[in-house]
This record gives structure tokens, C-alpha cells and sequence, in this order.
């Protein structure tokens, strides 16, 4: 075994904490709240976007927009010209977003009517106990986190009424996805009663939500030697989760650049948003390092900056799947337990280019980890990530990685626990440098 690596019992160690960073990261909204407690617990400190900046070498910052996070490090020293190394994911995930609207009674039952986020795996969300999470907007302007308990579900119709739903289940997305929260005789409290008592405020203070729908199964190691790891989420909280604890783990007087993590939103929805990757956020907050730690610098020495740095976008990726072999590239066959993944595409699809597989290569080996190399079968057109905005935007050389999962955009996900380990240690070499 590799000595760089954690022993089994701490890979074991390693996954429990995914499992707690996740459980308490129930919408993107929390997940920036944990790990910016992470993040303070670690030394850093919270800077305002709306004030001037002054920056002291050999600190770390955050700073939060939304559902979306950007923290890093100030080196002791700062080059002439500051080389960035960011290590980039987003924070949402699929699910269902409550509608405005209320509550409504169907056949006796207590309904609410969502929306489809992102490309959920819509019959894994059947059948489940489900909890509402996010934020909600409040009439003096300010911004509080919410979360019920298992209040809802969503009920898929019996064999004995549709015999041929193992033939193929065709779910209408309006008619068929709205979740039961309740009997309608039975009703105290309404859905926005129950968002705000869970925050503890007045549900008449209430003015907005952004709301959305969770399974409540916690995370669990499973597999014959428990070398599996489930739960909701992993895409692409596992990346957080590794970019988090690898900036708090870093050696500050070795640095090779500013280690910087960014943490997007809406990466589900096309990231065209103020805290997507399609977004000003990343690039308002390295111009703004950079213009802090070099007073004098100008505007061509940020250029000069950007196409100096790197940018390594991890995000999930799959692992051929034993059960549908026909689904991947023949002859490329990632595996789970097989490390994490370098992903290609000819159309850019992903930003992975021979000059960004060098990037991952040394980090993997700095690490001590192997990687394995992804690309799709051509009659499959993949989706894409942050990766190919951060490089159309900020022009930084881009590379796109990622852990190899089973059941991507199922309610619950499933990875290697080996993966998990192995995509933490090559997150904090990329981020060190060295």
C-alpha cells in the first residue's frame, strides 16, 4: 500500500466524514454554510463582496454568493505575477423545487406542486420519505436556512393498476411527481408553516423561497467488505467535500501559487446564473486577489495572471457499468475502485486538453494515486461541467476530473470507497503544488 494513503480504517474514517459533510448539506444553500464553517473552524475568515478588500499574505478568505463559494489562500510571498490553481465544483444537485402556489387537495390528500431540477433520475425519487430544504427570503430582506423532517412522498402507482409498468415506466412529469405531504382532514400546518417553524421564524415574515425536495436515507457504507459508499448528492458534493478538506489541510509555507477552491451553483441547471461557472463570480474575486496582494498591478498583469493559472474541474463521472456494458466506449472501461477519472471529449464537452492531462498526471502522482481515463461510447453524447466555462471565461488552462460512480442523478448515488480517499489526496497535491 502506499504510505501516502489513508490505512483502510481511515479511508473508512474518510467516508464517514463525506456522509456527515453531505447529511448536513441537505441544498447548496447549507452546503456553503458547512463548509464555511469548515472553512472558519480551519482559520479562515469570511470577506464581504461589497466592501474593499485588503489582503495579508499568508491568510485564507471566502466568500459565499448564494449557493456558491470561492475560498483560498494568500501565499507568504506573492509572485510578480500570482498563478492561481483553482479546484473547481458546484454545489447543486438534482432534485424537485417547491412551486409558489401552496398547498392543494387531491382525493383526500395533502399535495404540493414542484418543479424538475436538473436531469433527476425520476423513478429513484419513488417511494421515498422525503424532506424540504433550502432558504427562505423574509420581509426585512434577510435570508434564513431551512429544513423539515420526512413530511413527504412521492407514491408510484400499484402493479395490480398499471400491469405493464415493468415493461417501462413512463412517468408524466407534472401529473405523476407531485409529492403527499399529508391527509387532508388532518391539516395544521401548511408547507410554508412548516419551512419557517424549522427555521425557527414566523411563516407570516416569509416573502420567498428556494426550496427543494431530499431524500432522507443517511449515507451508508454497504458491499461485502464495505468498500461501497451511498448517498444522495455525491454529485458533486463529493467534490466539495474533497476540495474543502484539502484547502484546510494545506501547508501554507509550501505553496506553489494561491490555492483557490470554487464552489458553484446551478452547475445542473446550464450555470447561467450570478453564482454559476457561466457567471462573474470567479472572475470578480481573482481579479480582486490579485489588485489586493499587487496594489500597483494593472489590469494586462490579471490577464497575465489568468492564462498563468490552472483550473481543475471535478465533477461526477461514470464507471462502466456491469449491467449495461453496451452503454460505454469499448474499449476505455473505468472502474469503480480504479481511482479517479480524467474525462475527454472531442467536442469539448469536457475542457481536458494533452496540456491539462499533464496537470492531473503529476497531481495524481504527487499523490501517490492512480487515475483512469474516461470518454463515452460515440452513439452516447455525454453532458459536460464547469470545466469548458472556466476555460471559455477566464481563458486558464482547464482539465476535467472526477470520482466514477454507479447511479449518477439517482436520489442516492453510489462510489468506491478507495475513490473517495483517492480523489481527496489528489485535490490537496494539485492545490499544494508540489
Amino acid at each position: 500500500m502506499n504510505e501516502s494513503l489513508p490505512r483502510p480504517d481511515a479511508a473508512a474514517t474518510t467516508a464517514a466524514d463525506l456522509g456527515d459533510f453531505v447529511s448536513a448539506s441537505p441544498s447548496s444553500y447549507h452546503a456553503v454554510a458547512t463548509a464555511a464553517k469548515r472553512m472558519e473552524e480551519a482559520g479562515f475568515s469570511r470577506l464581504d463582496e461589497t466592501v474593499p478588500w485588503a489582503l495579508t499574505p499568508g491568510t485564507g478568505h471566502y466568500v459565499i454568493r448564494d449557493g456558491a463559494l470561492i475560498a483560498w489562500m494568500n501565499p507568504t510571498v506573492t509572485e510578480a505575477t500570482p498563478r492561481f490553481r483553482v479546484f473547481g465544483s458546484h454545489t447543486d444537485s438534482p432534485a424537485f423545487k417547491l412551486k409558489p402556489g401552496g398547498e392543494y387537495t387531491v382525493e383526500g390528500t395533502r399535495q404540493v406542486g414542484v418543479e424538475i431540477y436538473g436531469g433527476p433520475l425520476l423513478n429513484s425519487w419513488l417511494d421515498r420519505e422525503l424532506a424540504f430544504a433550502g432558504r427562505l427570503s423574509l420581509a426585512d430582506g434577510s435570508i434564513v436556512l431551512a429544513r423539515t423532517g420526512p413530511i413527504a412522498r412521492i407514491p408510484q402507482l400499484a402493479i395490480h393498476l398499471d400491469r405493464q409498468v415493468n415493461e417501462g415506466l413512463a412517468l408524466d412529469k407534472q401529473r405523476h411527481t407531485a409529492p403527499v405531504i399529508g391527509l387532508a382532514d388532518l391539516a395544521e400546518a401548511d408547507i410554508i408553516e412548516l419551512l419557517a417553524a424549522s427555521a425557527g421564524v414566523d411563516a407570516e415574515t416569509v416573502v420567498g423561497h428556494d426550496v427543494y425536495t431530499i431524500p432522507t436515507q443517511e449515507p451508508a457504507l454497504f458491499g461485502a467488505a464495505e468498500e461501497f459508499f451511498a448517498s444522495p448528492r455525491l454529485d458533486n458534493l463529493l467534490s466539495v467535500h474533497a476540495g474543502v478538506t484539502a484547502l484546510t489541510q494545506l501547508d501554507a509555507d509550501r505553496l506553489d501559487g494561491i490555492p483557490l477552491l470554487a464552489a458553484f451553483d446551478h452547475e445542473e441547471i446550464g450555470s447561467n446564473s450570478r453564482s454559476g461557472a457561466c457567471g462573474p463570480f470567479l472572475a470578480d474575486v481573482t481579479e480582486r486577489i490579485v489588485a489586493s496582494l499587487l496594489p500597483q498591478s494593472t489590469r494586462s498583469d490579471y490577464l497575465a495572471s489568468m492564462a498563468s493559472s490552472v483550473c481543475v474541474s471535478s465533477d461526477a463521472g461514470h464507471a462502466a457499468h456491469p449491467n449495461y456494458p453496451e452503454r460505454h466506449d469499448p474499449h476505455v472501461r473505468p472502474r469503480l475502485g480504479g481511482g479517479p477519472l480524467l474525462k475527454l471529449n472531442a467536442q469539448q464537452r469536457y475542457a481536458t486538453d494533452a496540456v491539462g492531462t499533464a496537470v492531473w498526471s503529476q497531481a495524481c502522482a504527487a499523490a501517490g494515486v492512480e487515475y483512469q481515463d474516461f470518454v463515452s461510447n460515440n452513439a452516447m453524447p455525454c453532458g459536460s461541467t464547469i470545466g469548458p466555462l472556466t476555460a471559455t471565461r477566464l481563458g486558464m488552462t482547464t482539465v476535467d476530473v472526477g470520482p466514477a460512480l454507479y447511479s449518477m442523478h439517482s436520489a442516492r448515488e453510489m462510489v468506491a470507497v478507495s475513490d473517495v480517499v483517492a480523489l481527496g489526496a489528489a485535490a490537496k497535491a494539485f492545490l499544494q503544488g508540489s
